[in-house]
């Protein structure tokens, strides 16, 4: 993922400004109402002076804005600026027409990727294997259909049939990640997620937290994923 050196600036200096204790009191105090420094220092029991040098630092680093009070003037209120607070998430990823999730034997792992975000995000998807099994794993066919998705028993795919220009790749395992990242390798991942075999342990337990790890994963992926 490129990023842009200012925008990585400005979210350190958000982020520094946030690591002191008492900074971050202040902006959780500010998160659902505004509050004058008074108030403030009142609520956390900081001293006047500690008050104006963290709101300060706040200020310079754009999460604070202070606002005089209509009724009386001599009274000002600090607002929380959200959109700073947003900015701290990192940058979306280039515009992909399509998510590919690729393991060794596309018979599980890269399965139950995809079926997760196609249920979760609703947007294009497929999966493939470097060096695909005959068939989706039974147990990932059942912890699929324990949380309410379906996968194709027979529907696995080499990676060279499935992935086309435009798609953002994800090896979704250890071995298809280094397999594709090598010299000569006809396609490359994008993203890497070392999410451990389920089917080297074979218990239900397993699938579950391999299941588990990536419903978490995808989550996290998709408001980064700008569709084409």
């Amino acid at each position: 993922m490129s990023a842009d050196l200012s925008s990585l600036q400005a979210r350190a200096r958000v982020h520094a400004a946030l690591g002191d204790p008492a900074r971050l009191a202040i902006v959780d105090t500010l998160t659902l109402g505004d509050a004058s420094p008074g108030e403030i220092g009142h609520d956390l029991g900081l001293p006047t002076n500690l008050v104006a040098h963290h709101v300060k630092v706040l200020q310079d680093a754009g999460l604070v804005t202070r606002t005089r009070s209509e009724g009386d003037r001599r009274r000002t209120y600090l607002r929380l600026v959200p959109e700073v607070l947003a900015s701290l998430a990192p940058p979306p990823l280039d515009r992909a027409d399509r998510v590919v999730f690729v393991c060794t034997h596309n018979s599980a792992r890269s399965q139950l990727a995809a079926a997760l975000w196609r249920d979760r995000t609703g947007g294009a998807v497929a999966s493939a294997g470097t060096h695909p099994a005959a068939r989706v794993h039974p147990r990932a066919v059942n912890v699929a259909h324990r949380h309410g998705l379906t996968l194709e028993p027979a529907g696995t795919a080499h990676v060279t049939d499935v992935v086309h220009d435009g798609d953002l790749v994800i090896a979704v395992c250890d071995n298809a990640h280094e397999d594709l990242a090598g010299p000569g390798a006809p396609v490359r991942p994008r993203l890497h997620w070392s999410v451990p075999d389920p089917a080297r342990v074979d218990t239900d337990a397993a699938f579950e937290a391999a299941y588990a790890e990536l419903a978490g994963r995808v989550d996290r992926l998709a408001p980064a994923v700008v569709p084409a």
